[in-house]
Parts: structure tokens; C-alpha cells; sequence
């Protein structure tokens, strides 16, 4: 019963203290204190300086930390977007294939941010913001790159003397004499003669155009001679036979003749495999350099046994020994000229061996042909790890932090970017250990499909997963929470989807193709098409 009292006196209670509030509040003024303001044109007041005042000896500048931290100048930030807004550009036409497009947005990005004069406060901004958009634009070619190269049909290559084994060339008279001095001073293991059609080869390969041709094969060899002599020596063959590759594929290890021989020693289908160079849906040992140079040695050395010249054996490794053989019986000389002179040899065959002594010829004599200062690349030098499971060399290029371009180059004989379970893969010289490592996380079953990438400043894993047409969840659950700028991300790819799709032509796929990595194919390609009648070799 004493509720309803209690209530009361609380109403009460809050009214007083309203009623006290609205008493005390205060009340506006009603009149101002300023003067009026006056009417119609007033006179014109200048203000004196204001007095110096000397600067305090007790004053010191604030600690750094203490200063009011200054706002970012409005320029800076539009660069910035600029920027970003063009290498967002760039990276769309990279996807689409169109390097020329994204190579110009890409240098619009980064021009952006070098142009232009800034304070110190915001150079340093920039400065790193430069930094990430090079690592980012280099990783986006890298990746790009891989793309394209990982499941695409093979490309060939054009044998370069092919379309001048037929023809002749003319001589000039006093060449003989000089040619003969050269040959009778110099040290070969071949034998080594001069005859017009000899000298009508050194009269073309010192032409403009010849010696083009000779120097650009020259520069090639530079690769390999150093393997390819190892292997002659060991297995019987004199060195100077290095110059019949020049003269078979111009040191192309992916070159392919009208009549489907193969790889840098020519080999067709079924010569190939007599020596053990196996061929696969997605291998062909002919395309190995290593491999196809001790199949080529042995196969001389059998050549040289059957008919005892080194000639006839050239001749044979051409035409293929039966072709020789015949011709020996039917002329009764087993010497290449006489068969020659009397037109029983194939043509191409006739000047096949020419066309080696003259490379050998000039080769050993620079000084009198403007060749002692050529150049040459530098040789090829590798690991081998033999792959545990089918494994793309996009995925290998990953772990050892080297292009794609590289992997193929030492690989060549691999035809669609992904190595068998079994099968040795060349790696960069004191790579082999990384490459087994870094492949440690990735479960064998998916190594032909995931891939790993170093992850870039800037970059997030939306942008992973954008480019590599997987999942964000599918990303961060394959890889710790702690990444950081540095660290080697595992990529879980779907199968089928860790490349773009095979370009319809070999044209479109080298366009796809950044301009670094376009100049080191031969401006000659041919694709695989329905081979023709088999060369024997």
C-alpha cells in the first residue's frame, strides 16, 4: 500500500529539479556590445608591420614524433591511382595475350610515378610505391608467360640450310689455290678436300646473306659444343662432325625438315628409335640434345664401320645407308666423289657433305674468313631430377624462381609443357635441390595442375585468385595465415584450368608472348603437320 505514495513523491521530485534546470538556463542577450556598423564608403586603413620579435635562445625544436603528422599532398595520391588504374589495365590486356597493350600501360604506370618533382615527405611514398609496381608488373610476365607456354601445341623450327642443300653457288678461280694452302695447314681429325662444289659453299657462306646464316648457327653451337664434343670423344667420332648439326638443323634442337626428321641431329621416327630415342604423346627424345648427340655419334660410328670413309658415312647418315650402299654397286666405288660425278646420289646428298667441309674449312681458318672474333652463347649447364610424378615445368620454373622460358630451353624435348612420371627434367645448374624441396608441399596427384608463387608487396590473394582461375578459400587453406611479401604460396589449381587454352595457330601463340621471350625463337617456325614420305637417317 505504500507504493502508489512512494511514486508520488518521486514525481515530484524530478518536477522540482525540471522546474530548477529551466530556471538557470541562460537567456540570450538583447543588446549587442559591438558598435553599429557604419553607412556609405569608409576610409581605407593600412596596417603597419607587425614588430620583429627575437627568437627565444631557450627554444628548441619539438622531438620528430611529437610534430602533427602532415596529410598526404593531393598530387601524390592522384599519381598513385594513376598508376594503379593503368596497371590494372595493363594486367587485363596481359590476360587477353596483348603484350603490346600491356607493355604500354605497364610503362604508363610506372611513369606516373617517376614523373614530376615532390617534396621529401613524399618521395620516400613514392619511391616504394615504384618498387612494388616493378615487382608486381615482373611477377604478372612471369605468370603470364607461364600461361601461355605451359599447354600449348609444340612449335618447330625450320632447318636453316635446307633450302640451299639443292642449289649451287658460284666460284671464284683463286680460291682454289688459297683454300688448298688453308687445308694443308690445318689439323683435322676429318679428312679434309677441296673441290668446286666445296668452294662454291665458302663462296656463299662468305655472301652477306650466307654469313648470316653461318654466324647466327656459329652463335648456337656455343650451347652445346661443349657437350657435343664430350660425347664424339667418348664415343670415337671426329670433333669436327660438331659442323654436320650446323649443317642438319643449324643447332635448332626443335627443328623439323619437310621430310619430318627431327631435332637437332635430324632423326626420322624409326632411326630414332633403333637408337633409343623413344617418342611419346608428350616427350620426343630426337628433340633432347643430349640424347639425339649420343644417338648421332653411335649411328656414325656404325656408318663408318659399314663403309670405312667418313665421307660415305656423312653421306649415309643423309640418305640413309642403303641409298650408299646401292651406289656402291652399281658404280663399283666406294669413294663419295666418283658416286657424285656420276649422279647416284641423291641431290641434296651430293652437297650435304660439301657443305660440312666448307663450314669445317672456314672454321678452322677465322682469321682468313673474319671469324675469329664471332660470338657464342654461352653453354647450356643443367641438373637433372627425374620428375616422381607427372609435373608441368610451370610448376618447376615456380620452385626454382627461373622463367618458363628457361625450363623449355633446357628442355626441349618435353612437347607440351608437362614432364612424365619418370622422366629426367633438366634443371638450372645447382638447382636440383631446391626444385626436390619446393616441390615437397604439393601432393604428387596434382603437381601436373597446382602452382607456386612468390608472393609480391601489394599483392592479395583476390588477385591470386583472379589469375590463377582458382579460389580464394581454396588459397588461404593451402598456406599459413603468416604469409608475408617473400614467401613461396602453394596454388591449388582445378585440372585443366592452370593454363590458358591452347592458341588455335603457332602465329598467335608467339604474339601472345613477351617481347623478351619472342626474340630467343628464330623468326623461321613451321608446326607439326601430317608428315610427307619418311627421309631415312
Amino acid at each position: 500500500m505504500k507504493a502508489p505514495k512512494d511514486r508520488r513523491l518521486l514525481v515530484l521530485l524530478a518536477s522540482a529539479i525540471l522546474y530548477s534546470c529551466a530556471i538557470r538556463r541562460p537567456q540570450p542577450l538583447a543588446m549587442s556590445f559591438l558598435p553599429p556598423v557604419p553607412q556609405g564608403p569608409q576610409p581605407e586603413f593600412v596596417l603597419s608591420e607587425a614588430p620583429s620579435i627575437p627568437p627565444s635562445p631557450f627554444w628548441k625544436p619539438p622531438p620528430p614524433f611529437l610534430m602533427p603528422e602532415v596529410e598526404p599532398a593531393p598530387e601524390v595520391d592522384l599519381r598513385i591511382l594513376k598508376a594503379e588504374e593503368h596497371f590494372q589495365a595493363g594486367k587485363k590486356h596481359s590476360v587477353e595475350g596483348d603484350w603490346d597493350a600491356a607493355r604500354e600501360e605497364f610503362n604508363s604506370a610506372l611513369e606516373s610515378l617517376a614523373a614530376g618533382a615532390v617534396g621529401l615527405s613524399q618521395r620516400a611514398r613514392l619511391e616504394a610505391r615504384f618498387r612494388q609496381l616493378v615487382e608486381s608488373i615482373h611477377a604478372q610476365e612471369v605468370e603470364e608467360q607461364a600461361r601461355v607456354e605451359s599447354n600449348r601445341e609444340p612449335v618447330f623450327d625450320k632447318a636453316p640450310l635446307e633450302d640451299i642443300l639443292p642449289k649451287t653457288f658460284p666460284i671464284e678461280p683463286r680460291l682454289k689455290f688459297r683454300v688448298q694452302s688453308q687445308i694443308d695447314a690445318t689439323v683435322s681429325q676429318l679428312p679434309l678436300e677441296v673441290s668446286d662444289t666445296v668452294l662454291g659453299y665458302i663462296h656463299y657462306f662468305s655472301t652477306t646473306r650466307g654469313r648470316k646464316t653461318l654466324l647466327a648457327g656459329l652463335r648456337r653451337s656455343g650451347r652445346y659444343a661443349p657437350m657435343i664434343h664430350r660425347i664424339l670423344d667418348e664415343e670415337g667420332i671426329p670433333r669436327e662432325m660438331l659442323y654436320l648439326a650446323q649443317a642438319e638443323s643449324g643447332f635448332f634442337p626443335r627443328a623439323v625438315s619437310r621430310k619430318r626428321a627431327t631435332g637437332m641431329w635430324q632423326f626420322i621416327k624409326f632411326r630414332g628409335q633403333e637408337y633409343g630415342l623413344r617418342q611419346t604423346p608428350h616427350t620426343d627424345d630426337r628433340l633432347d640434345p643430349e640424347k639425339a648427340t649420343r644417338a648421332a655419334a653411335r649411328h656414325l660410328r656404325d656408318l663408318y664401320r659399314q663403309f670405312g670413309d667418313w665421307y660415305l658415312a656423312m653421306a649415309a647418315y643423309n640418305c640413309g645407308p642403303g641409298v650408299v650402299e646401292r651406289a656402291v654397286q652399281r658404280t663399283g666405288y666406294a669413294d663419295f666423289w666418283q658416286m657424285r660425278q656420276r649422279n647416284v646420289l641423291p641431290r641434296e646428298t651430293s652437297n650435304y657433305v660439301p657443305i660440312v667441309l666448307a663450314i669445317t674449312i672456314m672454321v678452322k681458318n677465322p682469321k682468313d674468313y673474319g671469324l675469329e672474333d664471332r660470338e657464342a652463347d654461352s653453354p647450356l649447364e643443367y641438373d637433372t631430377v627425374e620428375m616422381v610424378a607427372p609435373t608441368q615445368l610451370a610448376l618447376i620454373a615456380d620452385v626454382a624462381g627461373q622463367p618458363v622460358a628457361l625450363l623449355q630451353q633446357l628442355n626441349p624435348a618435353i612437347l607440351r609443357g608437362l614432364a612424365p612420371a619418370g622422366y629426367p627434367v633438366h634443371v638450372p645448374k645447382g638447382a636440383a635441390r631446391q626444385v626436390m624441396a619446393g616441390l615437397e608441399p604439393i601432393p604428387p596427384a596434382q603437381r601436373a595442375w597446382w602452382r607456386m608463387h612468390r608472393l609480391a608487396a601489394g599483392e592479395t590473394i583476390a588477385e591470386l585468385a583472379r589469375r590463377f582461375k582458382t579460389t580464394q578459400q581454396s588459397i588461404l587453406a593451402a598456406n599459413p595465415a603468416s604469409a608475408e611479401p617473400g614467401d613461396l604460396l602453394v596454388i591449388p589449381v582445378a585440372a585443366g584450368k592452370s593454363a590458358t587454352a591452347a592458341r588455335s595457330t603457332p602465329a598467335a601463340a608467339r604474339r601472345s608472348l613477351p617481347a623478351a621471350v619472342r626474340k630467343t625463337r628464330p623468326a623461321a617456325q613451321v608446326a607439326m603437320r601430317r608428315p610427307p614420305a619418311a627421309r631415312a637417317r
